[in-house]
């Protein structure tokens, strides 16, 4: 299993466009994928799986939240990291 933690910096956090991109990229991968954050408001963690859409949506990450990230098969180390370049690189999106 291959583990990364990355903090969200783009203004709109893990959302709608973002998330698309997010999914997407996490769909071209044979591995399992999952997403998980502590939730601020009531410290509890939240898990989702990073292929599905509603999943990352209801994780309601925002601008500067840690997130981990979780990939486990075939190519989990490929997977890993190209979600933690496209979280560090804001989504293609001005910072």
């Amino acid at each position: 299993m291959k583990e990364a933690k990355v903090v969200v910096n783009n203004k709109v956090g893990l959302h709608a466009r973002p998330a698309a991109l997010f999914v997407q990229t996490a769909s071209k991968f044979q591995s399992e994928v999952n997403v998980s954050c502590i939730d601020p408001k009531e410290n509890k963690l939240r898990t989702a799986n990073a292929k599905s859409i509603l999943g990352i949506l209801t994780l309601g990450v925002f601008q500067g939240i840690e997130i981990t990230i979780k990939a486990e098969g075939a190519d989990e180390c490929e997977a890993a990291d190209a979600l933690v370049e496209l979280v560090k690189k804001n989504f293609g999106e001005e910072a």
